[in-house]
């Protein structure tokens, strides 16, 4: 009897285990898919961790990668902050993988939180507590990880008052969609802005460049200011280093200068950047194209 038993409780031992194990699909644990958004302090910033917790593949320098816009109420991308404004902010990978994901925070130069994050209709927040403080995260959700998102847009309420450069640290996955979490690209990356009233050399404040693109008059707005007349132009170009637009432009007036150009209406939805001439000067800025 003795012989029978103790084979069967092997199988039953053995099946159990199988059974539970067997819960995941593929061997993937459920943590690291973060189909819905990793928990806070993945971003990259000082005393964080960033996407590799989770997924085992490796760190990138994600300047060229990592495209975050801050535009304004009129939709002009932004190179600094008025205190207590409000901008949108659109983050974008540029390869714009099948599977994707990130993770934003912005902070001050003590490395604490800088103003408030409110969230998108494809983005979500989520907190930690780092070195004691509070900071606030942008994440993506499960319905906005594929490529059917190109953009990721959420609010961005400005510190009431000046507290310097506030730095955006942003971790985005490149997931190459194999359902395990081995083989990802983590793209790490640093965007800067300054207040505006900070202290700024002349040639920066001459040549203070912003660009924007609105929707209701499907044109884009170039802003500068500079201390010549000289004659200006536009080339648009697509992520992959296209030219899709190109137009001559007026010359400028000394001060600062406002134009307004229409794009075609042929032009899909997505990334571009815009190259403005002025004279023999360039300046390069991403716009978002959401007709």
């Amino acid at each position: 009897m003795k012989k029978i038993i103790l084979p069967f409780a092997l199988f039953t031992v053995s099946f159990g285990i199988y059974s539970f194990r067997t819960q995941e699909p593929n061997g993937f644990k459920a943590a690291p898919l973060n189909a819905n958004g990793p928990s806070g302090g993945q971003s990259g910033a000082p005393g964080e961790q960033n996407c590799t917790s989770c997924h085992s593949g490796s760190t990138q320098n994600g300047s060229a990668e990592n495209l975050l816009i801050l535009n304004n109420d009129l939709g002009m991308g932004m190179t600094q902050y008025t205190p207590g404004a409000t901008y949108t902010v659109n983050l974008s990978m540029a390869s714009n993988p099948a599977k994707k994901g990130f993770q934003v925070t912005a902070l001050n130069g003590a490395n604490a939180m800088a103003g408030n994050f409110i969230a998108g209709t494809n983005t979500q927040l989520k907190t930690a507590t780092i070195s004691g403080g509070q900071r606030k995260y942008a994440t993506h959700k499960n319905t906005s990880n594929t490529a059917a998102t190109q953009v990721w847009s959420w609010t961005w309420v400005a510190p009431a008052t000046s507290e310097g450069a506030v730095t955006f640290y942003v971790a985005t996955n490149k997931a190459n969609n194999n359902n395990n979490d081995n083989g990802d690209l983590i793209y790490l990356s640093q965007h800067v802005f300054l207040n505006d009233d900070a202290s700024l050399d002349e040639s920066v404040k001459e040549n203070n460049f912003n660009v924007g693109y609105s929707a209701e008059k499907d044109a884009v707005l170039i802003s500068y200011a500079t201390l010549s007349i000289l004659p200006t132009s536009l080339n648009l170009v697509n992520l992959e280093g296209k030219s899709v637009f190109s137009k001559k432009l007026g010359a400028t007036e000394v001060g600062n200068n406002q134009e307004w150009v229409s794009l075609p209406s042929h032009l899909p939805n997505g990334l571009y950047v815009v190259h403005f001439f002025v004279g023999n000067k360039a300046y390069s800025a991403p716009i978002s194209l959401q007709r």
